[in-house]
């Protein structure tokens, strides 16, 4: 917020006829109203520009402000200064490649926050010391900040160029054309400036409070209490009106994408998916993500062409989210489904965790019925409308609690089939669905002693066990790429090879698998990044994070949240992306009666996300 902007460095103009001093400042009512003069100031020089206008500048001293010299009348030097340094280190390497457009919203936003940290810290000295003014800068710095500003800017870019080829080229990405430079630059400098100016009319509102309460306050009683108002209002408004308002738009919206019907085929004319014959939901109640679950997958003939034996017709089965958000009424729809169609009676039952939207990553769920060539069950439910992102930031407790509710809800069915006739549970989920299906543990033992096995890809910080393993890792082994208890069950994989290590070393059963990309911005983004450098930067790199990329204290935390918003538009193997080595790592955990490594190489070649 630029609740600070412009008014710290201001103050009272000098006597008519006295020339300014360096550390004067406009009048606060000049800066409301930056189009009115002052209501009195030094004559123009006699060498005046004719038509030139001489009022008070952002930072005091009368400023000409005809075109060029616009922005030093409106803006504070130090704010300005700040927020192009930033605009700067934005351009800095980070996890994952971008387009001129993206890097242009990243840099104009990145200068805002800089310009606000900017302005921010002349107030705070200002109120340390506690000068009611701050010096103001000669032209000629301005001059010379506009000199500089072009030069690191132009350097910034050519730097650009060079950082993003190391990028693209590590993950065999085509290279930026000459015209997009230009293009994110000067994208993210006029994004700059409205960041900067809607900031200023929050500075407005607080100058505007403040005169009302100084009537009865001392002026710096009046500032803390009228600061502390707005932010009252804010996050009142943000959490109240806006928040409930926002939310029920959101899932509105996402509502009305979620009963789109995007299949091509209709519901399902086997008893054996949801929304089928005999099914107790309703092919409408699943939503989008839903219909597109219980109609994919591979058919019984492309089953049995693959593994050369008749094969059976998988089970999937899928609740919808529940009318009135009871999360435990649609886990129980998805058991029953289980028990309607048989799976119990099948060799394996997968619990799949969905992310916001019920999405589930298909080549998680097909590898599965391709290894047990159809003798298969997965279940899973869907509990929000928003996508996983949003749901990431605003509705994480219900991801824990459907994940907790849909496998509780199924193992009491397991737990009422004969020990020695039981189905094997696995559990598996990407993302947000990896932080859903490690919710009902708590803890790797009790993973294990609860499942037959677990796949979860693109873990997030919030999840608990890959959060402790990762930070109890074996010495010498990366945070990228760790290895916990020498592998004994868990194992933490950025390509198939990895499944492997480390050698040598016995691997119990069950068998937990955990995959993660090096470049994956929503691994190993972390609220920790503002201020502390983290271990997969500081210790050897992972395979496609360029060397060139160093720990800044924010902009780094600034960059991984830019980054994640982009983390699947990046080929397999990199970023968000997980497909084919869903395969390899399926084959470690399941190991299923039969297979081999030509099925697994065959299988990565069929296999797809969507």
């Amino acid at each position: 917020m630029e609740a600070i902007a412009n008014g710290p460095d201001r103050g009272p103009a000098p006597a008519a006829g006295t020339p300014p001093a360096f550390d004067a400042v406009p009048a606060p009512d000049a800066a409301l109203a930056p189009d009115t003069p002052p209501v009195s100031h030094a004559a123009p020089a006699a060498d005046s520009e004719p038509g030139a206008a001489t009022r008070w500048g952002a930072f005091g001293g009368p400023v000409r402000t005809r075109f060029g010299l616009w922005w030093t009348a409106h803006y504070t030097f130090f704010g300005t200064a700040v927020g192009l340094v930033f605009i700067i280190l934005s351009l800095t390497p980070s996890l994952l490649p971008r387009g001129p457009l993206f890097q242009g919203i990243v840099s104009g936003s990145a200068g805002a926050i800089g310009y606000m940290f900017g302005v921010f810290g002349v107030w705070l000295v200002q109120y340390m010391r506690g000068a009611a003014t701050s010096p103001s800068p000669p032209r000629w710095a301005w001059l010379m900040l506009a000199v500089v500003s072009v030069i690191g800017i132009g350097s910034g870019q050519y730097l650009f160029h060079s950082w993003q080829n190391d990028v693209r080229d590590l993950m065999d990405v085509p290279h930026l054309r000459w015209y997009n430079y230009p293009q994110a630059a000067l994208l993210g400098i006029v994004l700059f400036f409205v960041f900067v100016t809607a900031g200023q009319w929050i500075r407005r509102l607080v100058d505007a409070i403040m005169r009302l309460l100084e009537r009865v306050a001392p002026p710096r009683v009046s500032g803390v209490v009228a600061v502390g108002l707005l932010l009252m209002l804010s996050i009142g408004l943000i959490n109240g009106v806006i928040a409930r308002g926002a939310m029920d738009i959101l899932n509105n919206s996402f509502n009305a994408v979620n009963e789109e019907d995007t299949t091509d085929s209709g519901a399902p004319t086997t008893p054996l998916r949801s929304g089928g014959p005999q099914s107790q939901v309703s092919w409408e109640s699943l939503g989008r993500e839903g219909r597109i679950f219980v109609t994919g997958g591979p058919t019984t003939d492309e089953l049995t062409q693959f593994n050369g034996s008749p094969a059976m017709e998988p089970i999937r089965v899928y609740a919808g989210k529940d009318p009135d958000g009871d999360l435990e009424a649609a886990a129980q729809a998805a058991a029953n489904e289980l028990q309607r169609t048989g799976g119990l009676d099948r060799a394996v039952v997968a619990i799949g965790a969905t992310t916001g939207t019920g999405w589930i990553n298909e080549a998680e769920a097909s590898a599965i019925e391709y290894m047990f060539n159809g003798d298969s069950a997965i279940v899973t439910m869907q509990y929000s409308y928003l996508p996983s992102w949003l749901s990431f930031l605003v509705d994480q407790e219900n991801a824990r609690q459907a994940g907790v509710a849909l496998f509780e809800a199924v193992d009491a069915l397991v737990r009422t089939v004969p020990e020695a006739e039981r189905p094997r549970v696995v559990m598996f989920g990407e993302s947000l669905g990896s932080f859903g299906g490690e919710a009902p543990f708590l803890a790797l033992n009790n993973l294990i002693a609860r499942t037959d096995g677990a796949l979860f890809s693109g873990p997030t910080f919030n999840n608990t066990i890959w959060t402790t393993l990762t930070s109890e890792r074996d010495p010498g082994s990366p945070m990228w790429l760790p290895t916990y208890n020498q592998g004994t069950n868990v194992r933490f994989v950025a390509r198939a090879g990895d499944l492997n290590s480390p050698a040598g070393v016995d691997w119990d059963e069950p068998r937990v698998v955990y995959l993660q990309h090096a470049s994956d911005p929503i691994a190993w983004w972390n609220p920790d990044l503002l201020f502390n450098e983290p271990d997969w930067l500081r210790e050897p790199r992972g395979y496609d994070v360029s060397p060139r990329m160093n720990w800044i204290p924010v902009v780094t935390f600034l960059q991984l949240s830019a980054d994640m918003a982009v983390a699947v538009d990046v080929p397999d193997g990199h970023g968000h992306r997980y497909v084919k080595d869903v395969a390899d790592a399926w084959a470690a955990v399941l190991q299923p009666p039969g297979w081999t490594d030509d099925k697994t190489q065959r299988l990565r070649d069929i296999v797809h996300a969507d």
